[in-house]
């Protein structure tokens, strides 16, 4: 059984551990920071006090925390996992982070022998749920390759874009995207509230035709139901 060291069992690592863990893979889980998820324990997950010892027996390494200084203190801050890696080892940094440091991520833990994969995701927490994620994966071919099977338990949409880097710059070009489409949506439905139309039904009309997307189809409605707080999504834009 291959065994899967996972660090970051928040929102959107909790429901990803768990598919893993119903595809049969063995999970080690650090507890270094907080308890693991009883979900999770009591499905099989093995726990750890600290990274290293969570990794010292796993083959694959993924991480999924909040963003890049969480990321290099998995990696290489005190406690961090660099000491345990070696050829048998991959580690895969699901984490939305920067691709600048991502490159010197890698190029270190390459240096240690082990692989090294960005695949930041894109779906929130209702494609981790239903292992429905976007995954944009910067890697060498053949590490993808042997890391595919992973990805098929959490994603539907998995794509390696290029070499290590290039899935953190894939991330942000989608959030660009993204931030540009809540802003293209919010000030399509004011100005129609301004006309005197019902942006409901202004909304309702518009997701028939080309002006559709997900952002219209989502934050739309939370935007027409009063539910939708700007200052939030877009702080939050860059963990969809």
């Amino acid at each position: 059984m291959t065994t899967i060291a996972f660090i970051g069992t928040g929102i959107m690592g909790k429901p990803m551990a768990e598919n893993l863990q119903k595809a049969g893979y063995q999970l080690h889980l650090s507890e270094s920071r907080s308890p693991a998820p009883s979900s999770l324990v009591n499905g099989g997950a093995k726990t750890f006090a600290s990274n290293v010892e969570a990794v010292k027996d796993a083959e694959f390494i993924i991480i999924m925390v909040p963003d890049t200084p969480q990321v290099e203190d998995v990696l290489f801050g005190d406690g961090g996992i660099e000491g345990a890696l070696n050829s048998a080892k991959t580690v895969i940094d699901m984490s939305s982070i920067s691709p600048i440091e991502t490159k010197k991520f890698a190029a270190r833990v390459n240096e240690s022998g082990a692989s090294y994969l960005d695949a930041p995701v894109s779906g929130g927490e209702v494609g981790a749920i239903n292992a429905a994620l976007t995954i944009m994966v910067g890697a060498e071919k053949a590490v993808f390759e042997k890391a595919l099977p992973l990805f098929g338990a959490m994603g539907k949409n998995i794509n390696l874009v290029g070499d290590n880097g290039a899935g953190q710059v894939c991330k942000v070009a989608n959030q660009i995207i993204v931030a540009l489409n809540i802003e293209a949506v919010s000030e399509a439905l004011v100005f129609a509230s301004k006309a005197g139309a019902d942006p409901a039904r202004i909304r309702n009309a518009l997701m028939g035709g080309f002006a559709n997307s997900k952002v219209l189809e989502v934050h739309g409605e939370r935007m027409v139901q009063g539910t939708f707080d700007p200052a939030l999504e877009f702080a939050f834009t860059r963990k969809i």
